[in-house]
């Protein structure tokens, strides 16, 4: 982490107009971490609780004058990837952080919105496992997006692992399975590395007012790579901070409503 007063952090994602998930998820969890956030924006979404109605990506230049901008100036201690879209503006992110030389990036492939709208067009996902994966230092995929990224059915944790493994042959450093979608009392995630292995556990919190998870906890892991933690520990504090807005969720619109950021508080140590 280089020697500035605040960790700086940066999300390269998807506006929510809904304010639950994606660039707007991204800056609270940075805020409520200490952290300063920055964003480069790749669409535009009219977006609510239900269902997204619409999409607008950013034209892939613009995206890298956005992710330029911020890295020539302010600077970046560590980022992460959401809502891409589509392989042109996946091409543009790819370079820009290789160009940049951005080491802790935390790539979300995000592929499907909690209202199973995509938002990723299906011809991408080549162009993500290619060129965004192997310069990617943590992969934290859900249980459908590591079946589309390994080819693995997943059906058990013991399923996690191997579709894990899969995804490292692609080229990132780490790969954090998200084992949400899987049934029992515990939500279990599994870090998978080069020599590394580690469980996170939690109880499963019952409430449909989930919008906005993956976004949440990719993006706490992020802001606490930026103060230099190390991946284990990032982690787990991260998972801290999850239960929490998950915990305190709020009842807002008629679908999926958004974890409480605020409520969770600020857990950085």
């Amino acid at each position: 982490m280089s020697k500035t007063d605040i960790p700086r952090a940066l999300t390269i994602a998807g506006s929510d107009s809904g304010g639950g998930a994606g660039i707007q998820a991204d800056l609270k969890t940075f805020t409520c971490l200490g952290v300063y956030g920055m964003s480069a924006i790749t669409a535009l979404t009219a977006q609510n609780t239900q269902t997204v109605a619409g999409v607008s990506p950013v034209k892939p230049d613009f995206v890298t004058a956005q992710i330029d901008a911020v890295c020539e100036d302010i600077g970046v201690d560590a980022a992460k990837t959401g809502m891409l879209f589509d392989a042109p503006i996946i091409e543009a992110v790819a370079s820009a952080v290789s160009r940049h030389k951005i080491d802790r990036l935390v790539v979300d492939p995000v592929m499907i919105a909690k209202s199973g709208d995509a938002l990723l067009k299906p011809v991408a996902q080549s162009a993500l496992k290619d060129l965004l994966l192997p310069r990617a230092y943590l992969v934290t995929p859900n249980v459908p997006e590591a079946e589309v990224l390994s080819g693995v059915k997943i059906e058990s944790e013991a399923q996690l692992d191997e579709a894990a493994n899969a995804i490292l042959e692609a080229g990132p450093k780490y790969v954090l399975m998200k084992g949400g979608h899987l049934e029992g009392e515990e939500a279990v995630d599994i870090l998978i590395g080069k020599d590394l292995r580690r469980e996170f556990r939690s109880m499963r919190v019952n409430t449909k007012n989930t919008h906005g998870t993956g976004c949440t906890f990719s993006a706490a892991i992020t802001a606490y790579l930026a103060c230099d933690l190390e991946i284990v520990d990032a982690i787990a504090e991260a998972k801290i901070y999850l239960q929490r807005a998950i915990e305190q969720s709020m009842e807002l619109g008629k679908g999926h409503g958004p974890l409480n950021h605020m409520a969770a508080g600020s857990v950085l140590r």
